[in-house]
């Protein structure tokens, strides 16, 4: 993957020098989630979270319930070589997005307004509440930001065996990027305070977390037809780029993680979907680069 071209966003804004030192503090109570449960719900839904409390009370953000988390006050972070290309990177990836989101909607007569990305370290207090490193990026409906610790892409590669090495795995990295924009794109157009509403008003943690799948595949989608509209306008993929992004895709399904961490698989549980599922929609969108060919919502569609 080739980058040299993308503008850098100025919206990258990097916090990792004051996240939060606590975490989270679970007490019992309407929800009185242990840690280890949250740990282990944050591993389930790692990959490409736009919420991290979806996963534990099926839609409502986390707030509240919990102990105060102690902030600390620390020094900047000194960046090694690696992290500072590996931000440069975020930037360059979060501008384009920003360039090619901006585009589509003026096509069609839309004003894009674009998110914010935080940067954090271990934990940080956002919009959403406390979060943690072990949930995954994701986007925050609240305040409309997508937070990101960058050593989830070491996970990518050292962990979950989503790509190779540090060259294979930069358009993988992209492709998470690009996802949680998605999730930005949705709120713009209006999707996530409908499901929102679906999900508050379902009879079922299935039902909530069937709606939860079709919002992450349509995000993987709008990943896909980013990189289609980067592509026409940068041909910066290289041979293999985007067999590795599905690859990334594969190793990130619902079915793949449990079977992995548990030994089973529970389908009502899922949250993001199957393998087989997220390398399709992304492909979807790649192949296309339309925002059409998206729509995970209707019925029969996945």
């Amino acid at each position: 993957m080739r980058w040299d071209d993308f503008r850098r966003s100025s919206n990258v804004e990097d916090d990792r020098g004051a996240s939060a030192g606590a975490g989270f503090g679970m007490p019992g109570g309407a929800h009185g989630l242990g840690i280890g449960t949250i740990i282990i719900l944050g591993l389930i839904g790692w990959g490409l979270g736009i919420d991290p409390s979806v996963l534990i009370n099926g839609g409502e953000i986390l707030a509240g319930g919990g102990m105060p988390s102690q902030q600390t006050s620390e020094a900047p972070v000194a960046d090694d070589a690696q992290t500072t290309q590996t931000k440069d990177f975020v930037a360059a990836v979060f501008g384009d997005t920003e360039d090619r989101w901006t585009e589509m909607f003026a096509a069609v007569g839309k004003t894009y307004h674009p998110t914010r990305l935080r940067l954090f370290s271990g934990a940080i207090d956002g919009g959403c509440g406390m979060a943690q490193s072990v949930m995954g990026p994701f986007y925050c409906p609240r305040d409309k930001e997508v937070y990101l610790d960058m050593s989830f892409f070491q996970d990518m590669q050292n962990k979950f065996g989503a790509c190779s090495d540090d060259k294979a795995c930069r358009f993988s990295e992209a492709y998470v990027v690009a996802h949680e924009v998605g999730h930005h794109v949705q709120d713009e157009l209006g999707l996530l305070p409908r499901v929102t509403a679906m999900q508050q008003a379902a009879s079922s943690q299935t039902q909530v977390n069937a709606l939860q799948v079709r919002v992450e595949l349509q995000a993987d989608c709008y990943a896909g037809v980013w990189a289609n509209r980067a592509q026409q306008k940068h041909s910066f993929l290289d041979p293999g780029d985007v067999d590795q992004a599905l690859q990334t895709a594969s190793a990130i399904g619902d079915d793949r993680l449990q079977k992995e961490m548990q030994g089973y698989v529970v389908p009502d549980s899922f949250t993001h979907g199957t393998s087989p599922q997220r390398k399709r929609w992304f492909q979807n969108g790649f192949n296309s680069g339309e925002i059409l060919a998206c729509d995970t919502m209707s019925a029969g569609t996945l």
